[in-house]
């Protein structure tokens, strides 16, 4: 497997030097665990929410199209949204300011009672993502997989990107730097899979005193 310093070198030649790169890397600091732990539980539900939509979506139609999705959901305040009725999502399915996919509307309703879950579990949903160290990111993607809804694959990765989350996201750029890295053949997939990234971005991490969210972003910029 190559060493990150390889790595960060090749993007550092692709970016025009050290200084410009991590000008570019300057705004990727993800917050603390207290910060995280402060984020009330409705934010949580609402960017989840905001990924799931993205997925196979245009972003900026999903952004635009957001304050509307606030007021449809209560503001994303999960008690509420956990217990709407069939007939509050068949209204929704009919409403031309949201985008009109049911089984994405309907995967909110899903969300909204994993996030009372996980705060029941540990006091408040914050408190839940706060709990996972940057070494355990691959646990908490299998976990959200397994119990969120829709939340396989990179939605997860860029939900707990935006929300501040040490995170890798598996875009194509990083995928194939991974290749090249020797450290995977294919995009990852399997639980295993993930693992072995997770291996790589832990021995990377202690080899530069970086996070993931970083190393994530280098190995984007060290491919063509």
């Amino acid at each position: 497997m190559q060493t990150f310093d390889a790595i960060y070198q090749r993007a550092a030649g692709r970016k025009g030097g050290e200084k410009a790169l991590e000008k570019l890397l300057a705004n990727t600091k993800p917050k603390s665990a207290a910060a995280i732990r402060k984020i009330p539980d409705d934010r949580w539900l609402s960017e989840m929410t905001r990924a799931v939509f993205r997925a196979g979506f245009v972003w900026r139609v999903v952004d635009n199209k957001w304050p509307a999705f606030e007021q449809a959901f209560n503001n994303f305040e999960p008690m509420h949204v956990a217990y709407l009725p069939d007939e509050a999502i068949d209204a929704m399915v009919t409403n031309a300011d949201l985008i009109r996919h049911f089984k994405k509307l309907a995967a909110t309703r899903s969300n909204a009672s994993f996030i009372l879950d996980i705060a029941g579990e540990h006091g408040s949903a914050g408190a839940y993502f706060a709990s996972w160290s940057q070494d355990n990111y691959a646990e908490l993607l299998i976990d959200l997989k397994k119990r969120a809804s829709r939340l396989g694959g990179t939605s997860a990765q860029y939900f707990l990107r935006s929300m501040g989350v040490s995170s890798f996201v598996l875009s194509g750029d990083v995928v194939k730097a991974l290749q090249i890295a020797d450290v995977v053949t294919r995009t990852p997939s399997s639980q295993r899979d993930l693992r072995t990234v997770q291996a790589a971005f832990n021995e990377w991490s202690q080899q530069s005193g970086r996070e993931l969210s970083q190393i994530s972003r280098v190995l984007a910029m060290s491919v063509d």
